[in-house]
């Protein structure tokens, strides 16, 4: 590793959740054949201004299907392949941050195993409705009117390994729905069922009328090993976590927690951090790309959080310190503009940027998002993770 003026030191990694960049080469063998997230939008929508990520070189990422700008990059950039068998975010956060999972979680495409279902629901009390693969927004007006009825909370899956249960915060309390949760947390922690993240999808409305909150919750299965976040906390390097980074790790490896719920308190927390000297690792998630658009394929609201996103990035690099090292990427696609409202298996954007980082470097295409938490790692501490290749000596100047 290059040698740097003695300047405190840190990383900050901002997550756009789902801001898929292209299929990867084995995208036929989970239905995703023909997604791209950034470049669709751009297409079906006709036009999508981000000029300041393109700055940093976003357009100029292989196969961006972007609008290309005259002007020379002032970030490097590049794109990650995921060496997960997966596509969901609990497995793409924790590659990147240095933990790529020979085995991914289990899926149910028919629904869970009734007698899952029926110890579950032994243990709350309370039958279940739905038990099927559905979209969020959909299945609660479809069941809302007998859940309110029954007080039987809603029970669905996706394609990605998630156990979602949907209730009324007036039918079922908010703490009840976190402890059915964590019941269901604690039954799927079985390695037969093993299912990366139980989710609360509370909801308000009626008359099949339904909305929900953001009262979301997840419950991740903990990692199975170390992440960099466990090992930069024994360190004494402080982690924060922003946004739904401290449920994806189960609260592992994370010193200071600030759950935002929305793109908005996520990007004020992001630059507050920055702007105080917070942390050693800034690890920001934001979820309204995924959580609000993309699982809805509604292209012009994804197309307007990518906007506002990069109306906001110049305060975010203003804030930033002289060794701070910024990278901007995601977790997952979930491409808006195709039939499905679940995930995509795509690659992952990848834009640096720092007061010492070079300008214009094409990283190309990474082999794993643990490149990322290599990268990370390395600058932090001066020492190799055990996963991914740091690209560390590629972007910083000598």
């Amino acid at each position: 590793m290059k040698q740097q003026p003695d300047l405190k030191k840190r990383a900050i990694v901002i997550v756009l959740d789902s801001v898929g960049i292209g299929e990867q080469p084995d995208a036929a063998e989970f239905g995703d054949v023909g997604s791209h997230t950034l470049g669709n939008i751009q297409k079906v929508r006709g036009r999508l201004d981000l000029p300041n990520m393109k700055a940093l070189g976003l357009a100029k990422i292989e196969d961006s299907r972007l609008t290309p700008i005259a002007e020379e990059p002032v970030g490097c950039f590049g794109k990650c392949a995921e060496l997960t068998k997966a596509k969901d975010t609990t497995c793409g956060h924790w590659e990147m941050a240095g933990l790529p999972l020979k085995q991914p979680f289990k899926t149910y495409p028919n629904g869970f195993p009734k007698e899952l279902m029926a110890e579950f629901e032994a243990r709350i009390g309370r039958g279940t409705l739905g038990n099927t693969v559905a979209s969020g927004t959909v299945i609660i007006n479809e069941l809302g009117d007998e859940h309110v009825k029954t007080g039987k909370p809603i029970v669905y899956t996706s394609a990605d390994s998630v156990f979602q249960i949907a209730a009324h915060e007036e039918v079922i309390p908010l703490k009840e729905q976190y402890r059915i949760c964590e019941i269901a947390r604690e039954l799927l922690n079985d390695e037969s069922y093993l299912v990366g993240r139980v989710i609360a999808r509370p909801f308000l409305g009626g008359n099949g009328k339904y909305t929900r909150t953001e009262n979301r919750k997840d419950y991740a299965v903990e990692p199975f090993s170390d992440t960099i976040l466990d090992a930069l906390d024994k360190k004494g390097l402080p982690v924060v976590g922003i946004g739904k980074i401290e449920d994806i790790f189960c609260h592992r490896g994370v010193t200071i927690v600030d759950h935002t719920r929305n793109n908005p308190a996520g990007i004020a927390s992001t630059v507050r951090y920055l702007s105080e000297g917070t942390g050693s690792f800034i690890f920001s998630n934001l979820v309204d790309f995924d959580m609000l658009y993309g699982h809805r394929n509604n292209v012009e609201g994804y197309a307007k959080a990518l906007e506002d996103f990069d109306k906001a990035l110049p305060e975010i690099l203003r804030a930033m310190k002289e060794g701070d090292i910024l990278m901007i990427t995601a977790d997952h696609g979930c491409d808006p503009t195709t039939p499905s409202t679940d995930h995509s298996r795509e690659y992952i954007p990848l834009l640096v940027t720092g007061a010492h980082v070079k300008k214009g470097v094409d990283l190309g295409i990474r082999k794993s998002f643990a490149d990322i938490g290599a990268t990370v790692y390395e600058y932090l501490t001066g020492e190799i993770w055990n996963a991914g290749e740091s690209f560390l000596d590629e972007i910083l100047e000598a």
